[in-house]
């Protein structure tokens, strides 16, 4: 195993310690999670807070667990684990922002 591998697992499992802790975060809250820094979710704007959150909070744990995986697809091979994290993980940010809209359009209050 070389020395790249481990510098490159360590940083996808850092990445998904960082979303992990978003979705234990989103699971935990009891105000609506928001999505965007700096955005807040009014618990008016939301006709389901827990349901809300849950679903934020599956939204940030796939999202972990795909970089999970990459993290230890590339402890065999770096390569693989490059194409996992082109594929999965970089077009995964648009599909947060993609879910995170379907979301709150759901339990929006209207």
């Amino acid at each position: 195993m070389l020395f790249a591998n481990i510098i490159f697992t360590a940083s996808c499992w850092l990445c998904s310690l960082i979303f992990g802790a978003i979705a234990l975060w989103a699971f935990k809250r009891k105000d609506p999670m928001h999505f965007w820094s700096g955005s807040t979710v009014r618990p008016e704007e939301i006709t389901d807070i827990p349901s809300y959150n849950r679903a934020n909070g599956l939204m940030w744990g796939v999202y972990t667990a795909c970089m999970v995986v990459t993290g230890i697809l590339s402890l065999f091979s770096i390569k693989i684990a490059t194409v996992i994290l082109v594929i999965l993980c970089v077009p995964g940010i648009f599909v947060l922002i993609i879910v995170y809209n379907m979301i709150y359009n759901k339990y929006k209050s209207t």
